[in-house]
């Protein structure tokens, strides 16, 4: 796929979401589901939060595709979490996931371990979250690629996950995105680049948790490639839109919640990226 056929990608996918505002649940971290809902929203989705098991597998058959992010775990999650990916499978619908905070804890690592089979068709993290997955599911490397997070924060630059992501992709038959200063985005073979965004994002928690959201949001309508890439081009061009009118973090959330409401789908498909 060249640049012109992925612009018109995210163009119709962002139209598809405001004409059909599909729902898609969200098993979130406790810190951020206000703004995962809220982002959600803005973009053109509908959102719902659960966390006990019996919500999970009635959620997934209400929506259109679901969310998971291993975020605050609370004991239930042992139950809910494993229960959401698997009936998502089973449904065929997209599961996005978003493994933040792997390596914290044996809880964690082994969720996410149990989760392997059910191949979540869009993983969402930061490069070295993509790395310690595809090691723990023995996609590449190890599971001594546990401890390269620093909480939950990357120890990596986005091109030392190239490999990871791509195979992560391959295994899943769909498509990470990885976050960080230039954004990547693949489908195992196609690798595509996305620029913009700010360094206010780091400022303020819950962009990387809000960002898996909107992926669910855009793989209700879209495969999962698109979507994650959708996601991506809004959530960048948004970024650049409000840092350049504010220069602090409550204002720039703020701001940033707005421009995902408003920026027109042409305006997100003309994102700077490129394709290899």
């Amino acid at each position: 796929m060249n640049a012109e056929q992925l612009r018109k990608g995210i163009e119709e996918a962002v139209l598809a979401v405001r004409e059909r505002r599909p729902l898609a649940g969200s098993v979130t971290n406790g810190v951020t589901t206000d703004f995962v809902a809220n982002a959600q929203l803005a973009v053109g989705g509908s959102a719902a939060m659960v966390y006990l098991p019996d919500e999970g597998e009635a959620l997934v058959a209400a929506g259109d595709a679901v969310y998971v992010n291993m975020g605050t775990l609370l004991p239930v999650h042992e139950q809910t979490i494993p229960a959401v990916v698997k009936a998502a499978h089973a449904a065929g619908k997209t599961c996005v996931l978003d493994p933040v905070g792997i390596g914290i804890g044996q809880l964690r690592t082994d969720i996410l371990s149990a989760l392997k089979p059910f191949k979540p068709r869009i993983v969402r993290g930061n490069a070295s979250e993509i790395i310690a997955l595809a090691g723990l599911w023995e996609l590449e490397g190890d599971a001594s690629e546990l401890g390269r997070a620093h909480g939950v924060d990357t120890t990596d630059a986005v091109d030392a996950a190239r490999g990871a992501a791509c195979a992560l992709a391959r295994y899943t038959g769909g498509a990470v995105a990885v976050s960080g200063e230039v954004d990547l985005v693949t489908d195992g073979t196609t690798i595509v680049h996305v620029q913009g965004g700010s360094e206010l994002m780091e400022r303020v928690t819950g962009f990387g948790c809000s960002l898996g959201g909107v992926c669910a949001v855009y793989a209700a309508v879209v495969d999962p490639f698109t979507a994650a890439l959708a996601a991506t081009a809004h959530y960048n061009v948004a970024g650049l839109r409000a840092a350049a009118a504010h220069a602090a973090p409550a204002s720039f959330k703020q701001a940033f919640l707005d421009e995902l409401y408003r920026i027109q789908p042409a305006g997100i498909a003309h994102c700077e990226l490129t394709v290899e």
